[in-house]
């Protein structure tokens, strides 16, 4: 006789779901039960919140749902940073969490928590499982949710009476593929207008540009279009190869290099820009540049961005139909290309400086020198993301992941360890700030028991240099930002991996290689001099 946590496990497999990543509790044992004889891996970390942005990486690179399971109460709500990870990150992701009996209250309300209450402002949709005979449903609806634009995480709750119940003849819904509407051609007639009467358009590609699903499409419309372009943050990447209309990336809302060419433009077309980025230019209420947004979904209103006119589709179509009227009919602006190089030139200035502790720019610098093209870089949250957005340049789409959203320490190493899962034969490595590093340094046990290829660089000023900048920006004396920290050298073999300091400029490139060369998970201590 099955039950209902088979049921439950039957369905994820029916949605191809190879790993589940949790702590599980004693309201989860039926379900761990089930996955022991399943084809569907369950990889224990240290911390269900690690679980959580493993999960959400998944759903980023991927496109498809990754899931996580926890306990009730406490377990439950460690999910809640991951999930706002994933919520405002647009990653697709599945959490699973238990509860005690519905039916029966044996042990009272010992470490119950309304965790489908808590999760409702952190997801597209929550919902406590109260048969086990809606489990099919219940899942198939959580994937389809998950996945459609804008994606994002799904919480179910399963009760252990729900999971233990038994059931037979309950069938699972077969998958059907997500189908996006496509733009009105009347929308992107007008567009197309817009955009060939402008003297100087600039292309921006947003967070919802950044798809796995969409790196052709946008790449071809960049080619053919012919028009420059800069990204957001986490539109870094989007297209593939080294564009000689790539202009840069805005890592700042203003005064940053690449406003330079955005105050020049007069039109701007926001491709997939997703308003939960720090803003990478201020829209102007009069006066300004004018804007066309191009998404899944209309822009939201904000005092910031206000779009003059809107193309609502699927984008990768919507960017195709775009060329099709484009195309041949443009020339880039010779002002806006000379300015380019004037930009990169600027974001190139002191790459090579070699003072130590050496510069955000030399460690984005060497980091480039001993990374592949294919291969991929996961940043945790603290200034050196700054640099890595505008300096280190991508040419295969989606091998710079950072986060503009939530902008939470502590992913970086267990969205790395995501990435190293998924890409076994291609150079992983998590940079992360000293403080962004501990949040879940405990994950190396995990990294290290899965046998991942891993290196982690860790950025090491022995304060929350971020929050310490702005302090000093804002005039308030310096207070309250510096720790300590561990021999972190030591601190990695305790875990089992392997560990390194670099002590002279020089040595950075030559660590880092044999870092790689080494295989298996390598720290690397690395001081960073933020004083400029």
């Amino acid at each position: 006789m099955s039950k209902g946590s088979d049921l439950l496990v039957a369905a994820l497999e029916n949605e191809g779901v190879d790993r589940i990543f949790g702590v599980p509790g004693e309201e989860n044992l039926d379900v761990v039960e089930s996955l022991r004889t399943s084809k569907i891996e369950l990889v224990l970390t240290r911390h269900e919140q690690a679980a959580a942005f493993m999960a959400a990486t998944h759903g980023r690179l991927t496109g498809k749902p990754g899931v996580c399971i926890a306990t009730l109460g406490p377990g439950a709500l460690n999910f809640s940073t991951g999930a706002a990870y994933a919520h405002l990150g647009a990653m697709p992701m599945i959490l699973i969490t238990g509860q005690k009996a519905i039916m029966t209250a044996k042990q009272a309300r010992f470490q119950i928590v309304d965790v489908v209450a808590s999760m409702k402002p952190l997801t597209k949709m929550t919902r406590q499982i109260v048969s086990a005979a809606s489990i099919p449903s219940a899942v198939r609806d959580a994937f389809r949710v998950a996945m459609e634009e804008r994606p994002g995480p799904v919480h179910l709750e399963l009760p252990e009476d729900i999971a233990s119940e038994e059931i037979e003849g309950i069938p699972l819904i077969p998958v059907h593929p997500l189908e996006r509407p496509v733009a009105d051609p009347g929308a992107l007639d007008r567009a197309a207008a817009m955009i060939l009467a402008a003297k100087r358009p600039l292309v921006m590609i947003g967070a919802a540009g950044n798809r796995p699903r969409l790196v052709e499409a946008l790449s071809a419309f960049v080619r053919r279009a012919r028009l420059p372009f800069f990204n957001t943050q986490m539109g870094k990447g989007a297209v593939t190869g080294g564009s000689n209309l790539y202009i840069g990336t805005a890592a700042l809302s203003e005064g940053d290099y690449v406003h330079r060419a955005v105050e020049q433009a007069d039109l701007i077309i926001a491709i997939g820009h997703d308003t939960v980025e720090k803003p990478p230019f201020l829209m102007k209420s009069a006066g300004g540049s004018k804007v066309i947004h191009i998404g899944y979904q209309s822009a939201t209103v904000e005092q910031v961005y206000h779009p003059d006119a809107e193309v609502i589709g699927d984008i990768g179509a919507t960017v195709t139909a775009l060329a099709d009227r484009l195309g041949g009919k443009l020339e880039a602006d010779a002002h806006l290309l000379e300015l380019r190089q004037k930009i990169l030139a600027r974001i190139n200035d002191r790459a090579e400086e070699d003072r130590f502790p050496p510069t955000p720019q030399r460690i984005v610098h060497d980091v480039r020198k001993v990374m592949p093209e294919d291969g991929i870089v996961c940043l945790d949250n603290g200034m050196y993301k700054i640099w890595f957005a505008r300096n280190y340049r991508t040419h295969v789409a989606n091998t710079l992941l950072l986060d503009n959203a939530l902008a939470t320490m502590g992913a970086g190493l267990p969205s790395a360890m995501m990435a190293a899962m998924l890409n076994p034969g291609r150079r992983v490595m998590a940079v992360c700030g000293d403080g962004g590093f501990m949040m879940n340094s405990q994950e190396m046990e995990t990294a290290v028991r899965l046998g991942l290829n891993l290196v982690v660089v860790i950025l090491n000023d022995s304060a929350y240099g971020m929050i310490r900048w702005k302090q000093a920006v804002d005039g308030f004396p310096d207070y309250g930002m510096s720790f300590g920290n561990p021999d972190f050298v030591r601190y990695a073999q305790a875990y089992g991996a392997r560990g390194s300091r670099v002590e002279a400029v020089e040595d950075l490139v030559p660590t880092l290689e044999a870092a790689f060369a080494g295989g298996g998970v390598h720290l690397v201590e690395v001081p960073i001099d933020y004083s400029e």
